[in-house]
């Protein structure tokens, strides 16, 4: 039997990276986008060597998913070569920390892009024929519920996730698609170490809001997308899962 088609957006590290091995560990042959960077392509195929050493299937493909064409092209390769796409992971995202009164129209323009319109691409390219019984799992943020101060558009497109989530499950149901969102809290991830290398400053604002006394890892998060992905949710859809510590208490 084929395995089921898993495309994971943002995998070259992070949520993403983990989301990849965790759905491979599943049985999924996992799509893995990278920026068209070489930095992060290399993560990329670093993280489907690991999967093919463990007996798994991925493949790499770099594509920026704010831009239509690119995500068509990668969608078709993705296609040609792995099969038909069965699950969506919608996790890229790019985000810049400043003052609202800071942040430039390039900057906004490219958040918004990448973070809420290449959803919206990706989802439209990947399931245009939905094939009944996939799923899309999209990772907002515990930012669209609670904002920052210093992440008005990373927050904005968060919180748009979330109506995106909700709009297409009502769009796809009928197909027997399902589409969920998972809410991460503070996850120690390389993004954070980048931004606040002392992880003893990192754990004092994570436990300056959540209730668990452990800092969240991107495992976490990736063990939610797998349930969402899988057939122990499939009575599920329009759902947001919040994986936060105890922060939101929702």
């Amino acid at each position: 039997m084929a395995k089921q088609v898993a495309l994971v957006t943002g995998a070259s590290r992070g949520i993403g990276a983990a989301t990849a091995r965790r759905l491979a560990r599943d049985g999924m042959a996992v799509a893995i986008n990278s920026r068209p960077e070489e930095r992060m392509v290399a993560l990329a195929e670093q993280v489907a060597a690991e999967i093919r050493d463990e007996g798994g299937t991925a493949a790499v493909y770099a594509a920026d998913v704010s831009e239509a064409g690119a995500v068509d092209a990668m969608v078709g390769r993705c296609e040609a070569e792995l099969g038909r796409v069965g699950v969506l992971v919608n996790n890229a995202m790019v985000t810049r920390r400043a003052p609202w009164n800071e942040i430039t129209v390039d900057d906004w323009d490219r958040i918004m892009g990448v973070n809420l319109r290449g959803a919206f691409l990706c989802s439209r390219r990947a399931f245009a024929d939905p094939i009944e019984g996939g799923a899309i799992v999209t990772v907002s943020s515990v930012l669209a519920r609670v904002g920052k101060a210093d992440s008005v558009p990373y927050a904005t497109t968060k919180a748009g996730l979330l109506g995106f989530t909700r709009s297409m499950a009502r769009a796809l149901g009928p197909a027997g698609v399902r589409v969920n969102a998972v809410m991460p809290g503070a996850i120690r991830t390389e993004e954070e170490i980048e931004t606040t290398p002392d992880p003893e400053e990192a754990e004092r604002n994570a436990f300056a809001v959540q209730s668990l006394r452990r800092r969240g890892v991107a495992e976490d998060i990736a063990g939610v997308v797998s349930f969402l992905a899988g057939p122990d949710s499939s009575f599920m859809s329009g759902q947001t899962v919040c994986v936060d510590g105890g922060w939101v208490l929702s």
